[in-house]
């Protein structure tokens, strides 16, 4: 195929994402004053503000599939709150203002804001388990990986098709008491652990992306996290598999009430179905994946990564902003 007859170039479109960054942006640049002060609730009621307030100039029309929580629980960005000028495109949202609001209080890293959106009617809501359990890899884990087989088996595979020894491989993990088991099978397997704080988005989308360090995240964390992280998947031809892990029975029927298959093994096209993800995140607080928002002079620094499944392409955006228009 010659660049003349490349679909892309033939019929160029308009990358949602690279308008939706704004709103990021601004959450990120409004939480900095908060990191490492101790309190997280200020930190994310400022990032809401301020993403609400730029998704708002955004021609597109936005439902939010997966937010703050339900309306009677977050006064803005709930669940099906509409957000755009209602012209454009009509898609599904799913935000998170802060991912890693306790990362922040504390100054800790990898603290993103960060926002996902597919077309109508095509992103999973999977609210009513709050968990899931996920395993994470770039697109060699496509017929190798498999979220059934015990870990030692994963890694071993996964090993084999990078070429790499066993003990070469570094596992993303949150550090919870509910992985003890979990870090002990892969670390006896002769693999590496990389224990998370917080942020799963973050550390899946880093074991699916070219060039880091993490071959692979796995273990439980929110469902709203996972499907998120399935838009940026997509885009990086990333392999993701998921199946929803009620803590108790009321939970399990909460979730068939609301039409969930609860024993259903889930794929990112389960996901997010069609070929037109966006994900955009912007650092709070530095992390593997992008730096934090840093205040210099009188400027304030962001970096941010856009990514979108239909084209293919993952953007890294440095953008100094004048404090004075901002704080």
């Amino acid at each position: 195929m010659t660049a003349a007859s490349a679909p892309l170039y033939e019929h160029p479109d308009r990358n949602l994402a690279l308008e939706l960054v704004r709103a990021t942006e601004a959450a990120a640049i409004r939480a900095q004053p908060f990191i490492g002060k101790g309190d997280k609730n200020a930190a994310d009621g400022a990032a809401v503000d301020a993403m609400r307030a730029f998704l708002g100039t955004v021609d597109f029309d936005g439902v939010i599939v997966i937010g703050e929580g339900e309306k009677d629980e977050a006064p803005m960005l709930f669940n099906g709150e509409h957000v755009g000028t209602g012209r454009g495109p009509a898609c599904d949202i799913a935000v998170d203002p802060i991912d890693g609001t306790s990362l922040t209080a504390a100054g800790r890293q990898n603290a993103i804001s960060m926002l996902a959106a597919s077309d109508r009617g095509t992103m999973l809501d999977a609210s009513s388990v709050f968990y899931m359990n996920k395993i994470v890899t770039d697109a060699d884990g496509f017929g190798v990986i498999d979220i059934d087989r015990p870990i030692g088996d994963n890694i071993r595979a996964l090993a084999k098709a990078k070429g790499k020894d066993v003990g070469d491989i570094r596992v993303a993990v949150l550090d919870r008491p509910r992985h003890a088991q979990l870090i002990e099978d892969i670390r006896a397997t002769g693999a590496g652990t990389r224990l998370l704080l917080d942020g799963d988005v973050a550390g899946g989308i880093n074991a699916a992306r070219y060039g880091t360090r993490i071959d692979m995240c796995v273990g439980i964390g929110g469902s709203p996290e996972g499907v998120a992280t399935a838009c940026a998947i997509k885009a990086l031809g990333g392999f993701i598999q998921t199946r929803l892990a009620p803590k108790d029975d009321d939970e399990r029927q909460k979730g068939i009430d609301a039409g969930l298959d609860i024993d259903k093994l889930f794929t990112a096209d389960d996901l997010v179905s069609g070929d037109n993800t966006f994900f955009v995140a912007t650092g709070v607080t530095d992390g593997g994946l992008v730096a934090g928002v840093k205040r210099l002079g009188p400027i304030i620094r962001t970096e941010s990564i856009v990514l979108r499944s239909h084209s293919g392409t993952i953007r890294r955006i440095e953008a100094d902003h004048l404090v004075s228009k901002w704080l």
